[in-house]
């Protein structure tokens, strides 16, 4: 099997030991061989039997706080818990567990192309074992909903883009979105630093960073490029 941070093996194993957890599998950075230890989240995804109601959300939650305080700490452990019997319905909120809290959100499209194409199971079945053929026209559609989607909406709020974790994760997501548009396929985020639309300077300072180096861009200028750069591929897109 694939290596895999030891946290991920722990919660499979916390996981396994609920009975209603059916597989665990992995998806992100560290399905496409882009992980960064230190820098990257690590983006699982769980298939339940059954609803994950109230009851089971404060299991998940408990178990995640616990991981989070011991062999999880500091690594962005997160997963998304997806009734198998909802798979079909694009649609559905699903408890997620990000940066230390339960959310409720959809498995998206780009998501659901990542399992197909590139992710693995550390517990169960292959996803594309239970996911269906995802078609570069699909990974079209999965990438226009998401710029159409929560990147129009962060265009609208140019003062959000002062936040740098929001301004570099702007950058490489719209190369990563036009590169989708353009060929049906996935890119990676160090491949899409050098696609990014950036002076050269800045470029260089994205992938130091996305190389886990302390490097600092200037705030604001930084922000307006990574805001205009947002508001014109998301424009293209529509």
């Amino acid at each position: 099997m694939t290596w895999v941070p030891p946290a991920v093996g722990h919660l499979a194993e916390r996981l396994a030991g609920l009975g209603w957890v059916s597989d665990l599998l992995v998806a992100g950075s560290l399905a496409t061989g882009d992980y960064v230890p230190g820098v990257s989240d690590l983006d699982l995804v769980a298939w339940t039997d059954g609803a994950v109601g109230r009851a089971r959300q404060e299991v998940l939650a408990g178990l995640h706080r616990e991981l989070d305080r011991e062999v999880a700490r500091g690594l962005d452990l997160g997963c998304a818990y997806v009734d198998a019997g909802k798979l079909a319905e694009l649609g559905a909120l699903h408890p997620t567990w990000t940066h230390g809290g339960l959310v409720q959100r959809t498995l998206s499209g780009v998501t659901r192309a990542e399992l197909v194409r590139h992710g693995f199971a550390v517990m169960g079945r292959p996803p594309a074992a239970v996911l269906p053929a995802v078609t570069d026209d699909d990974v079209r559609r999965a990438a226009r909903a998401e710029l159409c989607g929560y990147w129009a909406w962060a265009a609208r709020r140019p003062l959000m883009w002062l936040n740098p974790v929001i301004a570099d994760l702007g950058l490489t997501s719209m190369a990563r979105g036009r590169h989708a548009l353009a060929t049906g396929q996935l890119l990676t985020k160090t491949q899409a630093v050098e696609r990014a639309h950036a002076p050269a300077w800045l470029r260089a300072q994205l992938g130091a960073r996305r190389r886990g180096e302390l490097v600092s861009s200037p705030r604001a200028r930084t922000a307006l490029i990574a805001w205009r750069d947002a508001r014109r591929t998301v424009a293209a897109a529509r």
